[in-house]
């Protein structure tokens, strides 16, 4: 599961709880070792390749990856005036990167006066991601965010009814939906197109992106704004869901084996980070 972000257990918005007898405290930080080679480019050349990448899981963020200084190629940090405070790290150095005669600055930090209980983050530096050009676990480029091991999809294949309307209208009703029950979101359920009235969606000119799904297009429903969306060629590793459309059961009325679906906690997609934010542009590029 998720740790840090939406219902995961480290996230405020948990829908679990840790079996202690006295309170944990608000904000729990975690890292690990990633175990897999992660490379950074960053205006054409490769200025990071490391095995001993950690990755930081906090609140309300999506994992962030810290790689040792030794393994950054030498001249690529220069240090800024510019510092800020983590709430629980402390002071944050920040760095311009240079590769040749280009530089961004604001693109790389470090925590530099770290509490005792976070020294595995000593001499470590995490870089802005998308200030470079693109991270890599071995030769694949990946979006969005550090691998966070802890995420899963499991999808899954049921016959019980999914009934879509919007007003008097039935937008859809069908009896193979798919379910999708992702680490740290309530289940979506997501129907063929065969039974889906499809003169019901109005195609909007708006795109996202999943850095474990792929692009997601939206549709409107008659005065029902993005009241659906589909990943119309969803990464291979959720290809069940290429094409299908899933409906926002707060915006129209979702009913499940005549049981009316709700909005949930977690299932609003929550953007978390300045240095996580990624256009749709670049996961075009992915594809």
């Amino acid at each position: 599961m998720g740790l840090s972000w939406q219902q995961g257990p480290l996230s405020p918005g948990a829908i679990g709880r840790f079996l202690v007898p006295e309170p944990l405290p608000k904000r729990l930080l975690y890292v690990e070792r990633l175990r897999r080679r992660m490379r950074v480019r960053f205006r054409e050349t490769w200025i990071a390749d490391s095995e001993q990448v950690l990755v930081l899981f906090e609140p309300d963020r999506y994992p962030v990856a810290y790689f040792p200084e030794s393994d950054i190629i030498p001249g690529t940090l220069e240090l800024a005036e510019h510092t800020t405070r983590h709430p629980d790290l402390g002071l944050t150095s920040w760095y311009t990167v240079r590769a040749g005669k280009k530089s961004t600055p604001r693109a790389a930090w470090q925590h530099a006066d770290l509490p005792t209980y976070a020294s595995e983050l000593q001499a470590r530096v995490a870089f802005a991601w998308p200030a470079m050009d693109a991270f890599y676990e071995e030769d694949d480029r990946i979006m969005g965010h550090a691998a966070d091991g802890y995420h899963r999809i499991d999808i899954r294949q049921t016959s019980r009814n999914l009934v879509v309307r919007h007003h008097d209208r039935v937008v859809a009703d069908s009896k193979r939906p798919l379910v999708l029950y992702e680490s740290g979101f309530a289940p979506r359920w997501y129907v063929p197109r065969a039974d889906i009235d499809e003169s019901a969606l109005t195609f909007v000119e708006r795109q996202t992106f999943c850095p474990y799904k792929g692009i997601c297009s939206y549709y409107n429903i008659g005065d029902a704004h993005l009241g659906a969306w589909s990943y119309r060629e969803a990464f291979p590793e959720v290809g069940r869901i290429s094409g299908l459309v899933s409906f926002e059961p707060d915006i129209v009325s979702v009913q499940l084996d005549g049981t009316q679906l709700h909005l949930e906690p977690g299932q609003t997609v929550i953007p978390h980070g300045p240095d996580r934010e990624l256009t749709v542009a670049e996961a075009h590029e992915r594809r």
